[in-house]
């Protein structure tokens, strides 16, 4: 599978160096950040963006953010947010019965290794990405009852920061990089 527009033949300075760090980064050379370099503003936005998102918290642990990167993703559907995503979740605790509960292959419900916050951080991550945007009353109480102000902006980032890149690489077309294919994923 081949995204819709090919990276230009030259790419700047400045953002090769961005292409080179994500590839330090992440083992692999990725197409996004050269797809990007047809605008450069909006590549070094999404790499800023990118960089100054939580992956951990004093408060929310490396496990909680994940599970919620991993449940838009699914939510929205994305291929390359999945595959990125859902790369060694198994080093963030989550098991393959949680993994099947994401991809609602099963109900989350029936998985008791859920704590009571990673389910409701869950259920605020598919309320944020879907369309229209609906949060019952109930549910904010909920939310509210057990997470702080600070957590709620930094899981609405992190769900936002997933819906962004989805709709961005999948406007071009950009495919999964490779990143799950050990694992049981579906994309």
């Amino acid at each position: 599978m081949k995204a819709f527009i090919e990276p230009p033949k030259s790419i700047p300075f400045y953002l090769r160096i961005g292409i080179w760090i994500s590839k330090k980064i992440t083992g692999r050379d990725l197409l996004p950040g050269k797809l990007l370099a047809w605008y450069p503003k909006t590549a070094i936005s999404s790499g800023i963006m990118e960089a100054l998102v939580a992956h951990q918290d004093k408060t929310l642990d490396k496990r909680i953010l994940k599970l919620v990167r991993l449940r838009t993703s699914f939510t929205v559907a994305c291929p390359f947010c999945i595959d990125m995503n859902s790369y060694d979740y198994d080093q963030f605790g989550i098991t393959p019965e949680e993994l099947s509960a994401l991809q609602r292959k099963i109900d989350i419900a029936e998985v008791r290794t859920f704590s009571v916050r990673e389910i409701i951080a869950m259920e605020y991550a598919v309320l944020i990405s879907q369309t229209p945007l609906l949060f019952p009353p109930d549910f904010i109480d909920k939310l509210k009852a057990n997470f702080t102000e600070r957590e709620i902006v930094i899981l609405a980032g992190t769900a936002a920061q997933v819906n962004y890149w989805a709709r961005l690489l999948q406007a071009m077309g950009v495919p999964p990089a490779g990143f799950s294919d050990h694992c049981e994923i579906t994309l």
